[in-house]
């Protein structure tokens, strides 16, 4: 799998303070953990839950969240990436049943070390255009109340596939009325210096925000799943005990999740 850590790394200018850090802290795991079982587990994107407490349970709202409430309530007309890219995402309760069956399955063993990846890009691939798919039927049947008291009428996301498209959209949109404005506000003796400030500090934002997502936007990677899908099958043949630990991405049917369970948690979330 393609590191990400390390995609950012170099995208900041210091892989090799990464990569010390990195093999510094295996290497401390490594010398104190003594003839006890290591066991690393790394879930991808975690959403909300699938089943347990209750379907669609999510603790604070989180970055892809914020794009769908940002979509609902009108605000967000376009999206950059690539609409056949795979989102690897992961329900809480189901990382949290892999944590609790990773540690019984190591309980009684010495000197292992096993990483797993908890995710669905291998088992269960989930596309954007699901996602945008899934925001468009939900937030119509579902409308959010704008500050006029009617509901929002959204429309099906623009895509932007690539960063020069986004910057072109960007700089028509936003960065030619940009300057007109500050034109007109030099002229006003800064009549519009508050609404121009503004404006330029989100635009700034959202620059930056771009800026660092950028490798997560476009990455072609995939988790390996390999440890993970063992884990599974100890869990599988043990009997009953599948059904309590549950943490296979194949029973998700991702257009239901995401309308039925995941957009109405987070909405309900938000009120709170």
């Amino acid at each position: 799998m393609k590191d990400l850590g390390m995609q950012r790394a170099h995208h900041y200018g210091w892989p090799n303070t990464y990569v010390f850090t990195k093999a510094l802290g295996e290497m401390i795991i490594g010398h104190l953990k003594g003839d006890m079982p290591v066991v690393i587990l790394r879930p991808t994107i975690v959403t909300s839950t699938f089943k347990e407490p209750f379907p669609g349970w999510v603790e604070g709202i989180r970055t892809i969240d914020s794009l769908a409430l940002g979509y609902g309530k009108g605000r967000l007309t376009c999206f950059l990436g690539n609409p056949e890219g795979i989102y690897d995402v992961v329900p809480a309760d189901m990382v949290v049943n892999a944590m609790i069956a990773a540690i019984a399955a190591h309980a009684n063993q010495t000197c292992s070390e096993t990483i797993y990846h908890v995710g669905s890009s291998v088992s269960n691939p989930l596309k954007f255009s699901t996602i945008q798919r899934c925001g468009y039927r939900y937030f119509t049947n579902y409308p959010c109340i704008g500050k006029n008291g009617k509901p929002v009428i959204v429309g099906e996301v623009r895509v932007l596939n690539s960063m020069s498209s986004f910057h072109r959209y960007i700089a028509l949109r936003y960065l030619l009325p940009m300057q007109v404005l500050r034109f007109i506000n030099f002229i006003l003796c800064r009549a519009f210096e508050e609404t121009y400030t503004n404006l330029k500090r989100k635009i700034n934002f959202v620059l930056r925000l771009v800026d660092l997502y950028k490798p997560y936007l476009f990455t072609k990677s995939f988790y390996d799943d390999i440890n993970t899908e063992k884990l599974r099958r100890v869990v599988r043949e043990s009997g009953d005990e599948e059904n309590v630990f549950y943490f296979d991405p194949r029973i998700i049917d991702w257009d239901y999740y995401f309308e039925h369970i995941h957009f109405p948690g987070v909405r309900q979330r938000e009120f709170k």
